[in-house]
């Protein structure tokens, strides 16, 4: 057996439930482990480790019963998102669908960001079909590189002018100083993706200055489902590719459960993000209530039973894990005092839906209206930065909680939106579009709701929500309807 009562935290998990530990710092962002233990066959790795990188731990099967109450983080799968994701999409008799994400034409190295499932991975392996591909998921390759980063060169044929892919470099941050090398002294281009850029400039990494564009997926579009797109089931399931490409909804609700355990398992743990993982799962539920809302932070940390400034932090690592993302205010030329705590929303509607608790006083539209909200709101962020229409996007919020729920100021114009979870328009649903118009008399203004057909109500424009999402193209066109 092999013990260590070190103070460490998760460095990385492979695809055989193994954990490799390192020691931080900072005494107050690490978890103290009294007793770990391996298996015997580990001890020859340990050993293995310990010569090759002395502060280097391995160690098996922690974390069995971190707490009992809460469901999303009992019973911690081992098998990776990407794995999970590659499991069910196998057993779609489905064909996989054409994103609309291209590569800048520019021939610049670049970073390819967004959250796990996202079809990162599978979009490279299809479009790009890269001769070299690294995987930091992969124990070979984690180990290799992560003891000798300059090692990468070696895995470069001579006089190579192909593309070479980086999967997942968020878990060797020091590798970038190396590649940085390599463009600059051979010329390579390069494809990284990962998980978060907010994530890679908090380590004080190095982001290449400039010699890297910068691009992001995600979740699939209605467009880009076609004719398997189904309101009624994104809204419930979000748009992740797996779950759109399963074919019972036991699979789906089975699928995004697994997901959510293996996020906060394999990125929270194992970034030692935080130390109590236990208040974290019952904080990331709690926050699903606030989907689609303006934030409280001092509500929830009065829910969770934490202080301010830990719920504070906890968002933030939502926000760079890719898992959520606000909308800030929109202040321009402001006429009247205005809200000023940002909108939250969790990056996929499934995930919403997933994470969001259930009871008998719960209503149907409770829970379903900030799910198509942001079902909504996600649509137009892809198409957004898929076919650069160049809006910035915020909210409107006066002091009176008069409120507009998506604003986009841009190149392309001044629109408003505001998205409804019913299927006639009455009068009180337009009173925030027209206050907002009252103060911008240029905005395009739009209701989005679920009723049958188009309708006209003076400046606004009611649109059917299934309508609105696959013809999101002209919606976010210079031109009104």
């Amino acid at each position: 057996m092999f013990y260590s009562d070190k103070k460490i935290v998760p460095h990385f998990i492979d695809a055989n439930n193994m954990w490799i530990f390192s020691p931080r710092p900072n005494a107050n962002r690490v978890d103290s482990f009294s007793e770990t233990i391996c298996s015997p066959r580990d001890d020859l790795i340990v050993l293995f480790l310990e010569l090759l990188t002395p502060n280097f731990y391995v160690i098996r099967s922690l974390f069995l019963d971190l707490t009992t109450a809460n469901p999303y983080h009992r019973n911690i799968p081992n098998q990776s998102i990407d794995e999970l994701s590659k499991q069910h999409s196998m057993k779609s008799n489905r064909n996989m669908y054409t994103r609309e994400f291209s590569l800048p034409t520019e021939s610049k190295s670049i970073f390819i960001f967004g959250p796990r499932g996202t079809g990162k991975t599978t979009w490279l392996k299809t479009q790009i079909d890269p001769q070299i591909y690294i995987n930091l998921l992969n124990s070979d390759d984690f180990l290799k590189l992560s003891a000798r980063p300059a090692s990468i060169e070696e895995l470069i044929p001579p006089e190579y002018n192909n593309w070479i892919v980086i999967d997942e470099i968020q878990r060797i941050p020091e590798l970038l100083n190396e590649v940085h090398r390599l463009i600059e002294s051979r010329n390579y281009r390069f494809i990284m993706t990962g998980s978060s850029a907010r994530s890679l400039r908090k380590k004080g990494v190095n982001l290449l200055g400039g010699r890297a564009l910068t691009s992001f997926m995600y979740p699939l579009t209605a467009r880009e489902m076609g004719k398997d797109f189904s309101l009624k089931q994104s809204i419930r399931f979000g748009h992740l590719p797996a779950a759109c490409t399963i074919e019972t909804d036991q699979e789906r609700n089975a699928y995004l459960k697994s997901y959510v355990q293996t996020y906060i398992s394999q990125e929270v743990l194992q970034e030692g993000l935080t130390r109590n993982i236990g208040a974290f799962s019952r904080f990331i539920e709690t926050a699903s209530f606030s989907h689609g809302s303006v934030i409280n932070y001092s509500e929830i940390a009065r829910e969770v039973g934490l202080n301010r400034k830990v719920v504070e932090n906890y968002f933030s690592i939502l926000e760079d894990l890719l898992l959520s993302f606000t909308l800030p205010v929109f202040r321009k030329r402001a006429k009247r005092t205005l809200s000023v705590r940002p909108k939250f929303y969790f990056f996929d509607t499934g995930i919403y839906q997933t994470l969001r608790p259930r009871g008998p006083l719960d209503s149907y539209s409770e829970i379903s209206g900030p799910a198509l909200e942001g079902l909504f709101i996600q649509e137009v962020l892809a198409h957004n930065a898929y076919h650069s229409c160049g809006f910035n996007t915020y909210f409107w919020r006066t002091a009176s909680h008069v409120e507009v729920d998506l604003v986009l100021y841009g190149k392309n114009g001044l629109k408003a939106f505001e998205i409804k979870h019913a299927k006639t328009v009455r009068r009180k649903d337009l009173k925030g579009l027209k206050a907002f118009k009252s103060d911008y008399p240029s905005a395009q203004l739009y209701l989005i709701f679920l009723g049958p057909r188009k309708e006209y109500h003076d400046d606004i424009t009611a649109l059917p929500l299934d309508w609105a999402l696959t013809h999101i193209d002209e919606l976010l066109s210079s031109s009104s309807f």
